[in-house]
């Protein structure tokens, strides 16, 4: 018996978003307001504070969001959407500079999966989706890089998103010693 394949995270965005402009505007602060709270205070920001930073009433937070969980699926749907979207954006440059690009954007998506990742189930269908669409938006970037022999031909995506997230793991004194800690680390995935 054949499986259907899981929707894209933009497809799975998209169905998520309300249609009317009033309502869709709503959404989005909603989301942008959700994002960073939870980047800046953890996945435990109170859902007021959310509304209150978008602008709406608290009702308006739970038509949308009925479960804070919905609310974690929808701001790391869209921020992987995001990620995807923005693969897309830079392919057509340079190989490296296009992963080079793709990585500093994981970079900031990362700080707010790491507030999401704890609260969400690894294997709820939004996660494998969003982890489904990654994979699929990086890698050409990657085999891109590797075939104009920019990039070592022993590393997968898998060890490069690892590598870059264990980066993103720890705390930095700013934004400029984290981007120097990134370059660093980019310089190890360079053929020898």
């Amino acid at each position: 018996m054949a499986t259907t394949p899981p929707p894209s995270v933009s497809a799975l965005v998209e169905a998520q978003r309300p249609r009317r402009k009033d309502a869709a505007r709503n959404y989005d602060a909603l989301i942008q307001a959700a994002r960073e709270l939870f980047a800046e205070r953890g996945a435990e920001a109170p859902l007021e504070d959310v509304a209150k930073q978008a602008g709406v009433g608290i009702g308006t937070l739970y038509r949308n969001f009925p479960t804070r969980r919905e609310l974690f699926e929808s701001v790391y749907a869209a921020e992987v959407d995001a990620l995807c979207r923005w693969a897309g954006e830079v392919a057509d440059r340079e190989p490296w500079e296009a992963l080079s690009a793709w990585l500093h954007r994981f970079v900031g998506y990362a700080a707010t999966k790491r507030a999401l990742r704890e609260a969400m189930d690894s294997e709820s269908a939004v996660f494998l989706t969003c982890r489904i669409s990654m994979f699929e938006a990086g890698r050409p970037l990657l085999e891109r890089a590797q075939r104009a022999g920019v990039v070592r031909a022993d590393l997968e995506l898998d060890d490069l998103l690892r590598l870059v997230a264990g980066i993103t793991a720890t705390s930095f004194t700013d934004d400029a010693q984290r981007d120097r800690v990134l370059e660093i680390a980019l310089d190890g995935i360079r053929p020898r």
